[in-house]
């Protein structure tokens, strides 16, 4: 017997799930989501016992599909996978029906009352990454083991709409005929609505801001025209967007045909396009080709990261595409320091066993990952290295694989290249080899050389403005700050990109200004990218006050971000 993945009960000698059916009611007074799962067996016929996962779930009955109780076990809770649930499989098995019901904790759920909410009506959201869909059914949780989604359908209170990232059947009942990681499974429920932008992409978002979210995203179909050029036909038939709430964690979640955005992307003018572009790359590089677990997440990040910059390029430019790297380049550089002594989650490949992925999470396998990728395409000459990766997505279409399987491939069609680019060194060393590219612009040089001199820009636009702040000298001059505010209205933007990187700024200068602007920012968003940092900077300097703060606004974050921010502001490694 073998584990496929060290997050995972699943065991590569027992039965795997081919697909699976659904009948979810959503209780929004008790937060509960009450499931009936179906899982459907790749093997004609099995037995013999099978390990799901699961965690914090009320397993109430489990059966054949004929109906016939079966017995099972539910482990003691592992503080990372969560408990096993066994099953002992009659011969001739095709699949169990299971009935359960999630925790009101259970950490992929989120569960937002009316007054958290842009509508003034309850929201649900699921965020199943890395490893949490086993908080929600019981299933071989690990991208090793690809479902289909057959049939699903949502019972939800009146008034309130239920999406899921699948196809639509009905406004209750939806299905995913590609087969998906756990991971991507995703659905939502609020008072939703759609704004059409072509045949194939819609934005959706609660109905008061439905129309701001059309306009900033609107250029999604032409964002996706450009993935395709680069990269192949887009296999998964519609790629609708979904704005949650501002406690949504991340940036975005790529779950195909309905993926998930911040909020925070709103800022009025466009400027935050690369999110759009990095999640809809994802239908390429991690939805279509997938790392088979967390330890080669690099798989997914860094070829997404890298495929993002060739869509902004081909869309807006090289020196677009080259600020959008500088600013990627400052993000790994502080969290390589932020991982100064942990040196062994600074490599791309990682060995994650024993330690929550989410511990884990940083910068590194996005930011080194396309820095390795970029140096390959260097090395390569870029028609050559196009013609790679073209073969590498359709190679390993719909599979989940392994950094050997990659270099693997590498050698057979570009003999060579890994020696010539040290791939052993970008892989399994820490930090950054000497060779790592640079980011190589004329406009970025001249903002770099404006910040180092002190001297104020002229007009910029918002990518521009964001390169200039980071590469202000740190602890910047309170003068220049204030100068800047007056200027830009840094500390009132409405991008919270531009206003985040700011409050850090002044936090860092000691201006009281800052601690201010760090509590709009908190309050707005439970976007970990501005939570960390933020709350990281005030801790150093007055942690009463950061821990006072975070208690104000614990109640609206997700809790991921409020495991890692506890975690954080405890002085735990991070």
């Amino acid at each position: 017997m073998a584990r496929l993945d060290p997050h995972s009960y699943a065991d590569s000698e027992q039965p795997q799930t081919r697909g699976m059916e659904l009948q979810a009611v959503v209780d929004f007074a008790a937060h509960v989501v009450r499931s009936e799962v179906v899982l459907h067996f790749r093997e004609a016929a099995a037995s013999g016992p099978i390990d799901l996962d699961t965690r914090e779930l009320r397993i109430d009955t489990v059966e054949l599909l004929s109906g016939e109780a079966l017995a099972f076990q539910l482990s003691p809770a592992d503080p990372i996978l969560g408990s096993r649930l066994r099953i002992e499989l009659p011969s001739g098995a095709l699949g169990v029906r299971i009935r359960c019901a999630s925790s009101p904790q259970a950490m992929a759920l989120q569960w937002l009352d009316a007054a958290q909410t842009a509508s003034g009506k309850p929201f649900l959201f699921t965020q199943c990454q890395p490893i949490h869909a086993r908080s929600i059914l019981p299933l071989q949780d690990t991208p090793r083991v690809r479902i289909t989604v057959d049939k699903a359908r949502f019972e939800v209170p009146s008034g309130l709409r239920a999406l899921m990232a699948g196809a639509a059947l009905d406004q209750q009942t939806f299905a995913m005929p590609q087969p998906i990681p756990p991971y991507l499974f995703a659905f939502a429920v609020g008072d939703l609505v759609e704004r059409p932008i072509s045949a194939r992409c819609s934005v959706w978002a609660e109905r008061p801001i439905a129309d701001a979210a059309a306009f900033e995203l609107g250029d999604v179909e032409t964002t996706l025209r450009a993935a395709e050029q680069l990269f192949g036909p887009y296999d998964w038939d519609r790629a609708d967007l979904l704005v949650m709430p501002p406690s949504f964690p991340y940036g975005g979640m790529e779950n195909p045909r309905l993926t998930f955005v911040t909020p925070s992307l709103l800022a009025g003018d466009k400027s935050l396009v690369n999110v759009v572009a990095h999640e809809l790359a994802h239908a390429w590089t991690g939805n279509l080709v997938t790392n088979a677990n967390a330890n080669h997440f690099w798989l997914n990040e860094g070829f997404t990261v890298y495929a993002e910059r060739r869509i902004l390029e081909a869309m807006h430019g090289r020196e677009s595409s080259e600020l959008h790297a500088a600013i990627g380049r400052h993000d790994l550089e502080a969290a390589l320091a932020r991982f100064a002594s942990r040196p062994e989650l600074t490599k791309l490949r990682t060995e994650l066993r024993g330690l929550h992925p989410d511990e884990a999470y940083s910068s590194v396998p996005y930011e080194k990952g396309y820095l390795f990728l970029r140096r390959l395409e260097e090395l390569a000459g870029r028609p050559a290295w196009d013609k790679f990766l073209r073969t590498y997505l359709s190679r390993f279409r719909f599979q989940s694989i392994d950094t050997d399987q990659f270099l693997a491939a590498l050698l057979e069609l570009l003999p060579g290249l890994a020696d010539r680019a040290d791939a052993a060194n970008w892989i399994d060393g820490p930090g950054l080899p000497p060779d790592a590219p640079n980011a190589v612009s004329t406009r970025l040089t001249a903002l770099q050389r404006l910040a180092r001199k002190g001297e104020l820009p002229g007009l910029l636009a918002p990518t521009e403005l964001l390169v200039y702040l980071q590469a202000l000298p740190q602890p910047a001059e309170t003068k220049i700050l204030s100068a800047l505010d007056a200027q830009f209205g840094l500390s009132v933007r409405k991008s919270l990109e531009l206003c985040h990187t700011f409050v850090l700024a002044q936090l860092r200068a000691g201006l009281s200004d800052g601690i201010d602007g760090l509590r709009r920012v908190v309050r707005e968003t439970g976007r970990m990218k501005y939570l960390k940092p933020l709350f990281a900077e005030l801790a150093k300097r007055d942690l009463p006050a950061a821990q006072r703060i975070y208690t104000e606004n614990r109640p609206s974050y997700h809790p991921i971000a409020r495991e890692v921010i506890e975690s954080m502001l405890r002085g735990d490694r991070h």
